[in-house]
């Protein structure tokens, strides 16, 4: 089942973060370190995806990455601003780690 469809359920789902990203990308060690680090202080379920995994991936994200989507939505490609990443967490109601 997909996220929309738990939500429209009224089941309360983790906030889920992907990571798109791929070897050798120096852009995508930093969306990673920004999450990792967003990760220490709120409650979320981390992905990573390597877009070279999968040709459909590669076709779709190819030049774009690195790309975070939190809940299915994409919301940053390319450099990630932490800034910006932080406020769709608190958007999307997730859990502040005190």
């Amino acid at each position: 089942m997909k996220y929309e469809n738990y939500e429209n359920k009224g089941i309360k789902v983790k906030t889920i973060v992907k990571l798109y990203t791929r070897n050798g990308c120096h852009l995508c060690e930093k969306a990673k370190a920004i999450l990792l680090k967003l990760k220490e202080r709120y409650d979320f379920h981390y992905i990573e995806a390597d877009i070279d995994s999968s040709d459909e991936l590669t076709e779709k994200y190819g030049i774009m990455i690195p790309v975070v989507e939190i809940n299915g939505e994409e919301i940053q490609f390319g450099q990630i601003d932490e800034l910006f990443v932080e406020q769709v967490l608190r958007k999307n109601n997730s859990s502040y780690l005190s």
